[in-house]
């Protein structure tokens, strides 16, 4: 007698197929490898109420079955993304998503579309040799550190779940695997419009190229479509975003590590925590990734990288801004150009902010506070989360915390002076100061521990790391530095 083996209903999910509609070009119809043993690790439950999607309903075999992409509802189209992409400064012309799918569109409770994208879920014909899987370590690394930005006010993609799928991982050794659903505004990057200009040069008009910028510019930039240049006020849209995202990392130390053009959002939204990690020595050379090896991706680099970035975007964009290439290069320079001061303006008032100083403050005042303070920051090698919580206590009157951890205390007294001359206002300080990031020692012991299968290390530092600016009686550990012997940090892609 033959067994019968039955596969669950799908959940009734209505997934829409936008991009795969629109952009066929640039989707490549695709099915996730069967899980062997689903098993769920986490789950963003705020996220998925905010999706209209049932928690309870997802901790279901047909719940993990949508996380997994191995049950799909009726109607979806899920597929491999084409792009390309700078990777280390080096351009690969089909990168694309090698070991994950966008399943679809869901329309939130906000009425906005959101992407369900899933990471690990097997090979793909843009996999260039890899497996196509993830272990449970790195998806893991992705849920807690997109929680805590989002936690932190960040743009980023989300992690809505991380399901075990049963199936071994070999990378240096056997690990067991796992799937990450990951939810964006979009997964639309750089490389996909560099994509969409190697499709036209190959076909000889620019088609592919301008479809993708008019669903760019209704998915997160509409009010370019009624400016009198649709396609160079989006390149604008985007300078904007990336330029404010970027201040949003340095001010709170943050490294993406692996800031490839197909790594750089359209939406600004922050993607792909592979070799990321926050700063704990205040230090510009600081890098965790450990192929960066000649620093292109440092923390202090990447403003300037970002602008890189969006040079080959505009690049790529040359035929939409102008029929004369010469015309179109000067109003792509004019665009560029706005980045650093874009970006300078967004740092310098987060950072106002963080020293708890009002907004209108002249220039020649505040510059050079902020220069000094990063002088004395880099010099001292001080932590560079607790530190401006330092700054609020000094700010009440408790100096010690602060002058503690700075070397040049007679540089320090003196800017503290002229600093605490400006009142600045230590509850504003704390709002925006965390006391709890992920901290790579901690983050590393979680994830350790996870792969053992012992999840609790994890969901208490998620715990920690979900209400960044509240200090919690229990938690101190989660706001302390790592322990002397815990050594150079590094994080690999886990590709």
């Amino acid at each position: 007698m033959t067994e019968t083996i039955s596969t669950p209903a799908a959940l009734p999910v209505a997934l829409q197929h936008r991009f795969a509609d629109e952009l066929p070009e640039l989707a490549l119809p695709w099915r996730a490898e069967d899980a062997v043993e689903a098993r769920l690790l986490a789950l963003s439950e705020d996220l998925a109420t905010g999706l209209g999607l049932d928690p309870v309903a997802l901790r279901t075999e047909s719940g993990l079955g949508l996380l997994t992409g191995t049950v799909v509802p009726a109607g979806a189209t899920p597929v491999a993304q084409g792009y390309a992409g700078h990777q280390f400064g080096g351009y690969s012309p089909r990168l694309g998503d090698g070991r994950a799918l966008l399943l679809g569109e869901l329309t939130d409770t906000d009425g906005r579309l959101r992407d369900l994208h899933l990471k690990g879920s097997g090979r793909t014909p843009f996999a260039r040799g890899g497996d196509g899987r993830a272990a449970v370590g790195p998806m893991l690394r992705e849920h807690v550190v997109s929680e805590a930005m989002h936690a932190l006010g960040i743009p980023t993609t989300r992690s809505l779940a991380v399901v075990a799928t049963g199936r071994a991982v070999q990378r240096e050794t056997v690990l067991p695997g796992a799937v990450l659903a990951r939810v964006a505004s979009s997964h639309l990057r750089v490389g996909s419009f560099q994509y969409a200009r190697a499709l036209g040069a190959q076909a000889g008009d620019d088609q592919v190229l301008r479809r993708l910028a008019d669903h760019a510019i209704a998915r997160h930039h509409p009010d370019a479509a009624d400016a009198d240049a649709p396609y160079v006020a989006l390149y604008d849209a985007v300078v904007a975003a990336q330029a404010e995202l970027v201040a949003s990392w340095m001010l709170v130390g943050f490294v993406h590590g692996v800031m490839n053009t197909d790594n750089m959002t359209i939406s600004g939204e922050t993607i792909d925590y592979g070799p990321c990690a926050f700063l704990e020595a205040h230090d510009p050379a600081t890098v965790f990734s450990s192929i960066d090896t000649g620093g292109r991706y440092a923390y202090g680099n990447q403003p300037a990288v970002a602008s890189w970035n969006l040079a080959r975007l505009a690049e790529a964009m040359l035929p939409l801004f102008d029929a004369d290439e010469e015309a179109a290069i000067a109003i792509a320079q004019e665009s560029l150009g706005r980045f650093a001061g874009l970006y300078a303006d967004a740092w310098t008032a987060g950072m106002r902010a963080k020293l708890g100083l009002p907004e209108g403050l002249d220039d020649q005042v505040l510059r050079p506070l902020l220069e000094e303070l990063e002088e004395l920051m880099t010099g001292g090698h001080v932590d560079h989360t607790s530190f401006f919580r330092s700054l609020a206590r000094l700010a009440r009157g408790d100096a010690e915390p602060a002058r503690g951890a700075v070397l040049d205390l007679v540089a320090f007294d003196a800017w503290a002076e002229r600093w605490l001359a400006l009142e600045p206002d230590a509850d504003a300080m704390d709002r925006v100061n965390p006391v709890y990031v992920p901290r790579n020692h901690l983050v590393e012991e979680a994830l350790d521990a996870a792969t053992g299968g012992d999840l609790a290390p994890v969901e208490r530092l998620l715990e920690a790391v979900r209400r960044p600016y509240d200090e919690r009686p229990g938690l101190e550990r989660y706001a302390a530095q790592a322990p002397e012997d815990f050594g150079r940090y590094v994080t690999y892609c886990g590709t």
